[in-house]
Parts: structure tokens; C-alpha cells; sequence
């Protein structure tokens, strides 16, 4: 066997490198199976054996505590290179094992090593991957390998699961759970750390959104506690701001409602090589035992907080009806149904006069298909309609509903209170603990007295930032439920429209109040706007609105406005309609005061008769006309005019003007035709005529 052996070596082997992999699976077998890695060491010795000298054979052990399973081993990928550039004469490995635990790391190893005529050797024997009877063996080792693998990993599994259906599976638990000296979970003996705990699920419960909770930490300067799962200080409390996606985790952990539950996740391995986490529905989850150990919310208050973060996902698929409330004025905002297809409708905002002005746009089918809009409806009067319907439907709750929430009020500031008083009693114990260390020290240590003394100033600092700001907090709670700010809720409380219609009211106050009443609205836009208001606990009510107006009808002016331009027409310019418009407090559509040329505009548009065609009508002539009619010049008008010897009327700005005609009571020598004998007398008569007229 061994001169076989040595047959399968050649010259072209031996000018190449022998590689030695060395590998143990986890760091504990590193540190305790040494023989297994002796034994690795040891096939360097195989490899002088074999014919190469101790300086051209390369260890590989920079793999030490990873799985066989890992792709992302640095050392088998550096093996694997320098196989597949030729450099390698034999590749040395325990075991089939220690190479690779993955049958494709395996076979890519083979295949590598056949077109590039390199060996494999291992305890039991030299294999030439290109030859058929040692590749064939090589992967029958393989497969063991793998399959070795999964039996051992399937017999741990397999001990965990039975544990878990019991309920019995240790696991890291959340902050605020421990585990006593029996290994039975309860609550953290920490008075402090439960007070934290609590405080969290109750300010959930009443801003009903993850990130309002982390704000309302952040307000009344509340910490959070964490323990440290890794590094020096593992295991060690520590106290640091709330941060949103810790309070998602806590939500969504079902420890805290005292349920014990495995296998909410699994694990399966992407094309790149990585593990990928994957969440399952309840339904998949392995164990789920209720009622395991204490917890600080109950099963039902688990349940609610699920459904309102459900509620408040930006992205749940088609099936989404409902948003968190948020900033903007419309309060229906993410409750809104489209009557036609269907689809919750989004919120758009267009400004008018200096105001956002709400529109509820029915557009995800659209976008999806490039089509219009399903239906496009302003919202401002829906939202006041439901409004005042919200008022008429909550006014005999609102005494009671008030005094809730002032209890609540003050409530909450004491537990605030007491949460901040325990973090400076805290910061005081850790003061009076660095104290007694720096003075158990012995003087002369120097070193070690420096050090404890910076610690116990550090400390000192801390217990004074922490004092300052319970005083700072505790103040603005006192200011916050003074005699005043009482008497304001209580008055309040008997004026629920006041309270609604009250500008300090926050308009995402308003639509959270409408929440707890509306389980969502129903718009359809038709000959009038239909409105079906679906309230929580399956009453519902509809309203009949009229469609409200476009943009475009927004901005024209009123009719009652066009029909009085159309009236004054007949007795005065336009400049002198805009000044009187003006002068009675009435306004176009788009600007704030009339101009003349609004006033042209209008009558053209509304296709208003202009005022010299009403002169026309009533029978006034023109300048040439009057001249023909007395026989005189249109100069000899416009003098005998301003003489006011003529009556006439303005039809425009520009002081043009239409005349009366001349009736039969006018002076005979206005009847005399211009002839040459007969001028002078007529400038003299008409001189005579301005003379005594002014």
C-alpha cells in the first residue's frame, strides 16, 4: 500500500508546496481537545515521509474555532487559491472533516485539485482526486462528513426542542426578567428596573406608538436600563436612553407578558453563503406556553400592543387600512376608504390663503396601472362634518372622559417622580460605594489611590447631574399641575366643542381622539358626497354633502358680485365700479382689492353688455352724430359741453363720452346752419352763452 502510495508522487509533486490545514470547530475544542490539534501538527512529520522538506511544507491554521460549515473561512479560501494556481503538490487534513463539513466545499475542492494534479492526503491514506476510484472514495468521505454533521446538529436540536415543549429551555431573557436560584424566571429584584419596565408599557399604552414612547422618555429625562451580554463588563446593568428599536423588541416580546415562546425565528442559509433570519407568523412558532412566569402586561395587552404597531406600519401590504395619526391637518388622515375601489386613500396638502389645505387621492391602483386617480375629493368640510359629528356623539363622556385624564396626569408625573428619585438614589449608591473604595486603599499605592479617587469624583459628578435634573424635572411637573392648569381642564370638561375647537388643541391630539372613536371613513364622490363613518363597536352613520368646489371654482368671484357689477354698468365706469366694490368691503377671487381692469375682465368673461352698448340703447349719440344733428362742429360740442350746454355721459375711462340728443326746447340759434354771414354772430352768441352760464 505504501509503494502505491509513493507511486501516485511525482518529481512535478514534489517541486510544489505541501499544505497543511489545520482547523478545530469551536474556540472551547481549541482550548480543550489540545490533542486533536497535536495530532494536526503532527502531519507535517507525513509529509517529510512523503518526500518534502520541512521548509517547503505550509500550515494553515488560521481557521482555528470556525464550523467546517462556515464559507467565510480566510484559510480554506487562501488553501482553495493556491490550489487553483498550481502551487500546491499534496493538501494535508486529519480528516475529510477538518477540510470542509459542505459537501460544494468539498467537490470544488476536488474538482480543483484534479485539473491542477494536486493530491490529498489524510490518516488513513494518499488519494489522486484524479483518479476515479480515490475521487469516488474522497466523496463517499465527504458525504459522511456532511451527513455526520447534520445527525449531530439534529441530536442538539432535538434537546433543545424537547426542553422547549416543556417550557424548561434556558434562554437569554429580556431586561427586567431574570432567573432565581431554582432557574425559574421572575421579575428583576431591582425595584428600579422594574419601575423602567413598567413606565415603558405605560407610556405605550397611552401614546400608542413606539417612538412617541422613546420622545416621552426623552421629555421627563427617564433612562432605560441594559445589561451587557458581551466584553469585559458582561452581565453588568447599565442605564442609557431609550432607543426606538429597543422598544420595538420589548413590544414584540412575548416574555414580557409572561409567555414563554421558541422558535419565533429561523435561520436558512442565502446564495452568498451568510445566514438569513427569518420571522414566522404565531402559527410556525414551535412553543408557546402563556402563563409560563410573571411578566408586567397581560396576554390581552400584548395582543393590543401588536395590533397598534400593526396599525402604525408605514408598509403592510394591500391589506393596510389604517396610519398612525401624524402631522397635518386632516383628521381623517389614514382612515380614509375609497368608495369605488376599495383602496385607503392617501393625503395630499395644497396651500390656500397661507392654510394647508387637506385632499384624500385615491391613486394606488393608478399608479400601479398609469391610469388617473380612482377619485380626488378636498377634505376640509368632511373633516369638519365628522367633527362636529365627533362633538355631538362623545358630549355626554367628555366630564367624565376629563377627569380620567387629569387622574392620569397626575399619575403619571408621580411615577416619573419616582423613577427619577431612583436614579439619583442610584448615582448616590455608587458615589457612597467609590467612596469606600478609595478609602480602604492604602495612601502610599499611589497608583491605585489616583485611580479609585478620579472614580469615586466621577461619580460624585454624576450623582450631582442627576440630582440637578430630578430638581430641574421636578419643578416643571409641579408647573405642569398647578391650581390653574386644574381648573382649565375641569373647565374644559363641560365644553367638549370648546375643547375640540380650541387653537392650542395639537391637531394630532384631535386625530388621536377620533381614532378611539372611528374605525375608519368611506368616501364616494357621486351627484353629492357620500360619507360613511364606521364607528368602533359596528354603529356606523353617513352624511350627504355637497361636492365640494374645485380649485378653479374656488377662485372666481361670486355671482352676487357679478350681478352688481352688472348694475352699476348702467350708470358708471369700470374704475369707478372697482372703487366702489372696494369702498363695501366685497373682494375678488384671487386678489384682495378690485382693479379696473378685474372689472374689464369680469364683464367680459361673464359676457356683460359694455356700458357704451347700454348708452346706445337708451338712445345717445356720438360725438359726429350730435355735431350733424345741430349743425355745428365736434369741436363746437365739446365746448358747449363743458359750457354745459350739453348734457352727455361717460362709457369709459378715457372721458369718452356719448351725448344726449338735442330735444325740442333747445335754443333756435343752435338750429341755424353754420352759412358765412352767420358765424360771427353765432361765436358771439356762443360767448354770451359760456359768459353767463359761468
Amino acid at each position: 500500500m505504501n509503494a502505491e502510495q509513493h507511486q501516485k508522487i511525482t518529481a512535478d509533486h514534489l517541486r510544489r508546496r505541501a499544505y497543511l490545514y489545520v482547523r478545530q470547530s469551536t474556540l472551547r475544542q481549541v482550548f480543550e481537545n489540545t490533542e486533536s490539534t497535536k495530532r494536526q501538527y503532527a502531519l507535517r512529520e507525513r509529509a517529510v515521509a512523503l518526500g518534502w522538506p520541512l521548509d517547503r511544507i505550509v500550515v494553515i491554521d488560521s481557521d482555528q474555532g470556525q464550523s467546517g460549515a462556515d464559507s467565510d473561512r480566510a484559510g480554506f479560501q487562501r488553501l482553495v487559491a493556491a490550489v487553483g494556481v498550481g502551487e500546491v503538490g499534496v493538501v494535508l487534513g486529519l480528516e475529510v472533516s477538518r477540510l470542509a463539513r459542505s459537501s460544494t466545499d468539498w467537490h470544488r475542492l476536488l474538482e480543483i485539485c484534479a485539473l491542477t494534479d494536486t493530491l490529498i492526503c489524510d490518516e488513513d491514506g494518499l488519494y489522486d482526486p484524479a483518479h476515479f476510484n480515490d475521487r469516488l472514495l474522497l466523496g463517499l468521505k465527504g458525504t459522511m462528513s456532511e451527513a455526520e454533521l447534520h445527525v449531530l446538529h439534529a441530536r442538539l436540536i432535538g434537546g433543545q426542542r424537547a426542553k422547549a415543549s416543556r417550557g424548561e429551555l434556558e434562554m437569554r431573557l429580556p431586561i427586567g426578567l431574570v432567573y432565581d436560584g431554582s432557574g425559574k424566571v421572575t421579575l428583576d429584584p431591582d425595584q428600579q428596573v422594574q419601575a423602567a419596565v413598567r413606565a415603558f408599557f405605560t407610556t405605550f399604552a397611552r401614546t400608542g406608538s413606539a417612538t412617541a414612547t422613546v420622545k416621552g422618555f426623552r421629555s421627563q429625562g427617564l433612562l432605560f436600563p441594559r445589561r451587557l451580554t458581551d466584553g469585559p463588563h458582561q452581565g453588568e446593568l447599565v442605564w442609557r436612553a431609550l432607543r426606538h428599536s429597543a422598544a420595538l423588541r420589548a413590544l414584540k416580546n412575548p416574555r414580557y407578558a409572561g409567555a414563554f415562546a421558541f422558535g419565533r425565528t429561523r435561520t436558512r442559509r442565502g446564495a452568498g453563503g451568510r445566514d438569513r433570519v427569518q420571522k414566522l407568523p404565531r402559527e410556525e412558532w414551535h412553543t408557546l406556553i402563556q402563563g409560563a412566569h410573571p411578566g408586567y402586561i397581560t396576554w390581552d395587552e400584548y395582543e393590543r400592543n401588536l395590533e397598534r404597531l400593526h396599525q402604525n406600519a408605514q408598509a403592510n401590504g394591500v391589506e393596510r387600512r389604517a396610519g398612525p395619526p401624524r402631522e397635518g391637518p386632516a383628521l381623517l388622515q389614514g382612515m380614509v376608504l375609497c368608495g369605488r375601489c376599495g383602496e385607503r386613500m392617501t393625503v395630499r396638502y395644497h396651500s390656500q390663503h397661507g392654510e394647508l389645505v387637506p385632499v384624500y387621492v385615491c391613486q394606488k391602483a393608478g399608479i400601479e396601472r398609469a391610469e388617473p386617480a380612482c377619485q380626488h375629493i378636498v377634505g376640509a368640510e368632511i373633516d369638519r362634518a365628522v367633527g362636529e359629528l365627533l362633538i355631538e356623539t362623545v358630549s355626554p363622556m367628555a366630564l367624565e372622559a376629563t377627569l380620567r385624564i387629569q387622574d392620569e396626569l397626575v399619575s403619571r408625573a408621580e411615577e416619573a417622580d419616582r423613577i427619577r428619585r431612583q436614579q439619583v438614589e442610584r448615582a448616590r449608591y455608587e458615589a457612597e460605594l467609590a467612596q469606600r473604595r478609595y478609602l480602604r486603599v492604602d495612601p502610599d499605592n499611589r497608583l491605585v489611590a489616583d485611580s479609585l479617587e478620579a472614580e469615586w469624583n466621577a461619580k460624585l459628578r454624576a450623582l450631582a447631574a442627576a440630582q440637578e435634573e430630578y430638581e430641574r424635572q421636578r419643578d416643571g411637573d409641579v408647573l405642569a399641575l398647578d391650581e390653574r392648569a386644574r381648573g382649565e381642564i375641569l373647565a374644559l370638561a363641560t365644553d367638549l366643542p370648546r375643547l375640540w375647537r380650541d387653537a392650542r388643541t395639537p391637531q394630532r391630539e384631535r386625530k388621536r381622539m377620533a381614532r378611539l372613536i372611528i374605525e375608519d371613513v368611506t368616501l364616494l364622490k357621486a351627484d353629492d358626497l357620500v360619507v360613511h363613518v364606521r364607528f368602533r363597536g359596528s354603529t356606523a352613520h353617513s352624511l350627504q354633502l355637497p361636492l365640494p368646489l374645485c380649485s378653479w371654482q374656488m377662485r372666481q368671484t361670486g355671482p352676487a358680485v357679478i350681478a352688481e357689477i352688472d348694475h352699476l354698468l348702467d350708470e358708471h365706469t369700470e374704475a369707478e365700479i372697482a372703487a366702489i366694490l372696494n369702498a363695501r368691503g366685497l373682494r375678488p377671487g384671487v386678489a384682495e382689492r378690485f382693479t379696473p381692469r378685474m372689472v374689464w375682465s369680469l364683464r367680459r368673461d361673464n359676457g356683460l353688455e359694455g356700458r357704451f352698448g347700454r348708452l346706445r340703447r337708451r338712445g345717445l349719440l356720438t360725438l359726429n352724430e350730435i355735431a350733424a344733428r345741430l349743425g355745428v362742429t365736434p369741436h363746437t360740442v365739446k365746448v358747449w359741453r363743458r359750457a354745459g350746454l350739453v348734457r352727455s355721459e361717460a362709457y369709459n375711462d378715457k372721458d369718452e363720452r356719448l351725448y344726449e340728443p338735442p330735444g325740442a326746447d333747445a335754443p333756435i340759434k343752435w338750429k341755424h346752419k353754420l352759412t358765412g354771414p352767420r358765424i360771427p354772430e353765432l361765436v358771439t352768441d356762443v360767448v354770451e352763452g359760456v359768459q353767463s352760464v359761468a
